[in-house]
């Protein structure tokens, strides 16, 4: 599809001094293309280049940028078959998932952020009493947001088009510049938007893509004294080291980071809803997903059918090649990832779980490909209900009273987003209310896409999404005058 990928620096495609890599299709095994390794000098070329556009940038009119996202989001939308092809072939995830989730959604995101919103608010008058700071006054006030100024976006191999559209779109129409290392699996998608920006009219250096897989393409792209911020997708481990980088130079962060969902069903829950949205989980990018409610806390009076009906779902899921119509479940990213995710359910399996249903490798001569599976009497101790699999796999723990089941819930490193099922609408947003999680779906694995996104604990720092991603990449300044 794509041969020898240049790197896009300053508003010139450029031949990476590292080469090229293999970008290989989950599902057959086969290359897509060669994307391009950037040395460490090019990066820095990178981010020189965005601290130069960025003065020019930042004084641009809202309205002249946000012209530019739309018809970047028009681009986009008109090469939506083409483009979703290629983030198939990258990603592994099915047709439709890389048609309407992933390319439909990045050019969703950019048409979102082309709409100029106010950037500054009046703060009321204050009445100053004479005294050592002066004569008597009545003071005025403004808030601004200002941008903050080169932001290092690094993104999520799951969504090589929503994940970086929904950090580009914002940090643009604030009059950030940026510079993008997407995730070394799937960053072809990713050069496909840097040239939908062109075309839309982005000016020089503006928008920078870089792409590596060496670790020290990551890092210069954090540590580069031209970088104001980061904004990182991803493993809690990788946003800890990039935060402590972010830490020694103040840099400003954003970081959405790992999750394991609770979702708490009680007796009265509607079983059917909760299996159709836990089921998810098996389905949606397969498991690849930091949302997925992947640990179920379920109360014993429904616990028996949740886990018989969740093992009926999950058998039903068609699992083969993302291209068939009827696909449901589309490999995993890698040979290595699926590794990850087996050692995780035999994991289980020694302490102590059920597997009732999966747990074995679906029978293709290619591809990376897990069975759904399902962990039922695990205990909120075992490491399989812990930590992040970022695969297929839930795990259900049984439990009493409503207190215990936010307990259990709470009981975590995590703290993205967790779901509650309870036809007693009362006790669903009281117990929403007590759980330490950035999101809360009520009866519901749907998002609103301008409510604030983000997490709690170690699942993340700030939020965005909607007007909440506006602020997230910008600087709050204070005026102030005598009135």
């Amino acid at each position: 599809m794509t041969e020898g990928q240049r790197l896009f620096v300053g508003g010139d495609w450029v031949e990476p001094e590292g080469g090229h890599y293999e970008v290989v299709d989950p599902a057959t095994e086969e290359r897509v293309g060669w994307a391009p390794e950037a040395s460490r000098d090019q990066v820095r070329a990178a981010c020189a280049a965005a601290r130069e556009a960025f003065g020019p940038w930042s004084r641009t009119a809202p309205e002249e940028r946000a012209a530019i996202l739309a018809r970047a989001a028009g681009i986009i939308g008109g090469h939506l078959e083409p483009y979703a092809e290629l983030a198939r072939a990258e990603t592994g995830a099915t047709t439709v998932t890389a048609r309407r989730m992933q390319v439909g959604v990045a050019a969703a995101r950019f048409g979102r952020y082309a709409r100029v919103e106010p950037a500054e608010w009046a703060i009321p008058p204050q009445i100053n009493e004479a005294g050592p700071m002066g004569r008597a006054a009545v003071m005025g006030a403004l808030a601004v947001r200002q941008p903050v100024g080169v932001v290092t976006c690094i993104t999520s191999y799951n969504n090589p088009w929503a994940n970086p559209a929904g950090k580009v779109a914002p940090a643009l129409a604030m009059g950030n510049t940026v510079v993008v290392k997407p995730a070394p699996q799937d960053p072809l998608s990713v050069y496909r938007m840097a040239q939908a920006l062109e075309a839309a009219g982005v000016p020089r250096g503006v928008v920078n893509v870089v792409s590596g897989r060496s670790a020290e393409i990551g890092e210069a792209a954090v540590d580069s004294p031209d970088v104001d911020m980061v904004s990182f997708t991803g493993s809690t481990a990788v946003g800890q080291r990039i935060a402590a980088v972010c830490g020694r130079d103040m840099k400003r962060q954003l970081m959405e980071l790992g999750g394991k969902g609770a979702a708490v069903v009680f007796d009265d829950a509607d079983v059917g809803a909760a299996v159709a949205g836990i089921g998810t989980t098996f389905s949606f990018y397969s498991g690849q997903i930091c949302t997925a409610p992947t640990r179920v806390l379920a109360q014993r009076g429904v616990y028996d059918r949740l886990v018989e009906q969740l093992a009926a779902y999950a058998g039903r899921l068609k699992v083969g090649s993302p291209s068939e119509p009827d696909t449901v479940v589309g490999p995993v990213i890698s040979a290595a990832h699926r590794d990850r995710v087996e050692s995780y359910v035999e994991l289980g399996r020694k302490e102590g779980a059920v597997v009732v249903t999966g747990g074995e490798r679906p029978s293709y001569d290619r591809g990376f490909y897990v069975a759904p599976t399902l962990l039922a009497d695990c205990t909120n101790d075992m490491r399989a209900a812990r930590e992040e699999i970022f695969g297929p796999v839930v795990s259900v723990v049984p439990f009493d009273e409503e207190e215990e089941g936010v307990a259990l819930a709470n009981d975590t490193d995590y703290g993205l987003i967790d779901y509650v099922w309870s036809a007693d609408v009362a006790r669903a947003f009281r117990v929403a209310r007590q759980l330490r999680a950035g999101g809360v779906g009520v009866n519901t694995v749907g998002r609103n896409m301008e409510a604030p996104f983000g997490g709690f604990k170690k699942s993340g720092v700030g939020r965005d999404v909607g007007s909440y991603a506006l602020h997230a990449y910008s600087e709050v300044q204070a005026i102030v005058w005598p009135g």
